[in-house]
């Protein structure tokens, strides 16, 4: 079995319009809610083989905080060009290309095409991916290239609202 983690970017900075989409950093509700859900994330206990990241600067933060929380070096959170506002197509190619050697990674991305890809993936979605949000899903395969388009079972998702005010 494969698990994959599907986590949407957590809020970005629009206040400087000189700035390229891409280099949006997170905004004060970003630089609150990564850090909390990255916690809650690590309380689970769920071990994870590789964290990936769009290029962006808003969803290398948010991996960031992640990669802190469950003491991963910031040099081993890989970066993928191909993930920054990519498609739902983009990113099955993507984990279709994961090594097999890595059982449970972290795709950290955006939306619309986060949302659209969980939502081919499984049945179960939750809807819309808000930002930071976290989505567990199981694949019952043994290779990453086998995951196919309702292949997946969402086991679990959290998000910052589940726990702010």
């Amino acid at each position: 079995m494969k698990i994959l983690y599907l986590t949407r970017h957590a809020k970005s900075d629009w206040d400087d319009p000189l700035l390229s989409d891409h280099d949006r950093p997170l905004n004060a509700r970003g630089l609150r809610d990564a850090p909390l859900m990255a916690r809650k994330f690590a309380e689970r206990g769920e071990p994870l083989d590789i964290l990936i990241s769009s290029t962006a600067t808003r969803a290398w933060a948010t991996a960031s905080f992640f990669a802190q929380a469950l003491a991963v070096p910031l040099d081993s959170v890989r970066t993928e060009p191909l993930a920054y506002l990519a498609h739902a197509a983009t990113l099955l190619g993507l984990v279709n290309g994961f090594p097999d050697t890595a059982d449970r990674v972290m795709l950290f991305g955006h939306n619309p095409g986060l949302s659209t890809f969980c939502a081919d993936l499984c049945e179960n979605a939750p809807g819309e991916l808000i930002t930071c949000h976290t989505v567990r899903i199981d694949l019952f395969v043994d290779q990453w290239a086998h995951v196919t388009l309702g292949s997946g079972i969402v086991r679990w998702h959290d998000h910052p609202k589940r726990h702010t005010p």
